[in-house]
C-alpha cells in the first residue's frame, strides 16, 4: 500500500507520546509500505529512543521514517498526505488543515486517541467528527477489545520476543551488553515510573523478602527517590546497590528495541504511561502499571477499567492480589502487604501473562487497523 502519510506529534509527557507514534511511523514505513512523515514539536525527546536524531535538521531519515521539525515555517506549503494523523488531540496547524481542505480528494484525517480499556471505547471508535472547514475528522482508539483499533505489534514481536525468552546464553549476552550480571535464583525485575510515595515501601518490602530480586532501573523520573532510599546523593548507569535480599542497578536510558529486550529478560515489569504499558503485555510477563495520573481523579476509571478485563481467567486469591498490588502503587501506600500478598499467586501470574499475551496478538494490531481503514475509506469515497 503506497502513499504518503503525516503523523503529528506534540511532546507532552517525556517519552509517551513520541514513543507510540515512532514506534507506529517505523511499523507504517516497513510492513505497509507507506510514506511516513513524523511530524515532531521537541526532537530532544526523541533522540533518547532514537540515537541517531540530529537536534538541528529540519528533515531527516530514521529508521526508514522521514522526520520533520514541527514548527509554524517549516509546515507551510507542505502538501499533506493520503492520511493525516494527530496523535493524541494534538491540534494541526491551521495552515495546514486549509491545505488538507484545498486537496482535490481531501486526506483522511484521524485523531489517534489514548489508549483505554473503558466500555465506552468501542462505542466512539471510528466515528466521524464534522469540522468547520468542511472536512471530517474521525476517531481512532486503540483498544483491547473487539471493536477497537488494537495495540502496537510489530509483526515479528512475538517470535522475536519467544526466541530470546528460550535461549538462556542469549539473555544473558544481551543482559551484559547492559551491564548487568543476572544473580543466580534471583527474580529479575524492571522498574520504569513516575515519581511515586509508595517506592520506599515496595523497596523495604523487597529488601526483606524470601526471595532475592535483582532491581534493574532505566534511567528517568523515579531516579531521584531511589537515591534517596539507598542513601547516596548520585547515581550512574551500571554502578550496583546490595540491600538485604535486594539488588540494585541503575541502567542508562535505552533505545526502543533494548528496552523491548529487557521486559522480555525480566520475570516482573513495573511500567508507566502508555507506550511501556503495552510493550510489557507483548513481554508476557506479570507486570505493575503506574497509570498517568489526570485531574480529579479520572485516571482511576481507567485503572480500574483495565484491571477488569484483565484478572478475567485468575482465581480469586490472584486477582485480588494483583489488583491490590496495582491500586497500593497508583495510591503510593500499602506496597509492603500489598508485594507480600502477591507472592504466592507468582506462578498463576506468569502463566496468565501469557495467556493475555495470546489473547491480544488474536487481534488485529494498530498499525493494520489503520492501513484497513484507509482502504475502507477509498472504498466508500469510490
Amino acid at each position: 500500500m503506497a502513499g504518503q502519510w503525516d503523523i503529528f506529534c506534540a511532546v507532552v509527557d517525556n517519552y509517551g507520546d513520541i514513543g507510540v507514534t515512532l514506534r507506529l511511523a517505523r511499523q507504517l514505513a516497513a510492513e505497509q509500505s507507506v510514506a511516513v512523515r513524523l511530524w515532531v514539536d521537541d526532537l530532544r525527546a526523541l533522540q533518547p529512543l532514537s540515537p541517531a536524531t540530529s537536534l538541528t535538521a529540519a528533515q531527516q531519515w530514521l529508521e526508514g521514517v522521514e522526520v520533520r521539525a514541527w514548527t509554524a515555517e517549516s509546515v507551510s506549503g507542505v502538501e499533506p498526505g493520503e492520511v493525516v494523523i494527530e496523535a493524541f488531540a494534538c491540534e494541526l496547524p491551521a495552515t495546514f488543515i486549509a491545505a488538507m481542505a484545498a486537496q482535490p480528494r481531501p486526506p483522511l484525517w484521524l485523531n489517534l486517541e489514548y489508549l483505554s480499556a473503558e466500555d465506552w471505547v468501542a462505542g466512539c471508535h471510528a466515528l466521524p467528527s464534522p469540522q468547520p472547514c468542511g472536512l471530517r475528522k474521525f476517531f481512532f482508539f486503540p483498544g483491547f477489545t473487539e471493536g477497537t483499533g488494537g495495540l502496537l505489534r510489530e509483526g515479528d514481536l512475538l517470535a522475536r520476543r519467544d526466541a530470546l525468552q528460550a535461549d538462556v546464553a542469549a539473555r544473558t549476552a544481551f543482559l551484559e551488553r547492559l551491564g548487568v550480571r543476572p544473580l543466580a535464583g534471583a527474580r529479575l525485575v524492571s522498574l520504569f515510573a513516575y515519581e511515586n510515595a509508595g517506592l520506599a515501601e515496595w523497596l523495604e518490602a523487597m529488601a526483606g523478602g524470601d526471595e532475592a530480586v535483582q532491581l534493574l532501573v532505566p534511567q528517568g523520573r523515579i531516579q531521584a527517590q531511589l537515591q534517596d532510599w539507598l542513601g547516596v546523593t548520585a547515581m550512574q548507569p551500571g554502578q550496583v546497590w546490595p540491600r538485604g535480599r535486594l539488588q540494585v542497578q541503575l541502567l542508562s536510558f535505552m533505545p526502543q528495541a533494548d528496552y523491548d529486550r529487557l521486559l522480555w529478560c525480566c520475570d516482573f515489569n513495573a511500567v508507566r504511561g502508555e507506550d511501556s504499558f503495552v510493550r510489557a503485555q507483548w513481554a508476557a510477563r506479570p507486570l505493575l502499571w503506574h497509570i498517568y495520573q489526570q485531574e480529579e481523579g479520572a485516571h482511576w476509571e481507567k485503572l480500574d477499567a483495565f484491571l477488569q478485563l484483565y484478572v478475567e481467567g485468575l482465581s480469586e486469591p490472584a486477582a485480588l492480589a494483583l489488583s491490590g498490588l496495582w491500586r497500593a502503587w497508583n495510591a503510593g501506600q500499602g506496597m509492603g502487604l500489598a508485594w507480600q500478598s502477591l507472592q504466592p499467586c507468582w506462578a498463576e501470574l506468569a502463566e496468565h501473562a501469557r495467556r493475555w499475551s495470546a489473547r491480544q496478538a488474536a487481534y488485529p494490531d494498530l498499525a493494520a487497523a489503520l492501513a484497513l481503514f484507509y482502504r475502507n475509506s477509498l472504498s466508500c469515497a469510490a
